[in-house]
């Protein structure tokens, strides 16, 4: 189910996208994919990760993992109750499983993937009344930005392809 913006709430948004912005640029000057995230609780960043797959050379260290096993840690509980998570790519099969078995309560995200998001691009994997848990979700925050972050690692990164 994919919400609309309230006005009120579009500030805050933004506010946390740009701590996500700050994670998936981290992850671009490690040569990673850029994508970041940060788990918000009662209006504060708790956690934040970026992707390492290549540093780590695992499939497992995307972004929202990252973020959701420190939040986790943090809280000492797998379950995220009352957290919002902010992702500036549209999530994958992988972690879009991992916010609903953690309990999330709101995602937040930025670009769309249309090649493979599962939010809204290739699948709504969010939005079957069959899950136990139900995450509402928000896409299109700072998609422009989000998605020039992307563009800009891509096109840096077959220059020195060629």
């Amino acid at each position: 189910m994919i919400n609309v913006l309230r006005p009120n709430l579009i500030q805050t948004n933004e506010k946390f996208m740009m701590e996500a912005l700050k994670e998936a640029r981290k992850a671009a000057l490690k040569n990673e994919v850029p994508v970041g995230a940060v788990v918000v609780k009662n209006n504060k960043v708790i956690s934040r990760g970026h992707n390492l797959t290549e540093k780590k050379q695992s499939a497992l260290v995307h972004a929202e993992m990252a973020a959701i096993s420190k939040a986790t840690k943090k809280l000492k509980s797998w379950r995220l109750i009352d957290c919002d998570l902010y992702v500036t790519l549209e999530p994958c099969g992988m972690c879009a499983g991992a916010i609903v078995l953690s309990r999330v309560e709101n995602l937040f995200y930025g670009a769309a993937d249309p090649k493979a998001g599962v939010v809204e691009s290739i699948a709504q994997a969010l939005d079957n009344p069959k899950l136990n848990h139900r995450v509402k979700v928000t896409g299109g925050i700072l998609k422009e930005e989000c998605s020039r972050t992307l563009s800009e690692f891509f096109k840096a990164l077959r220059g020195k392809n060629v």
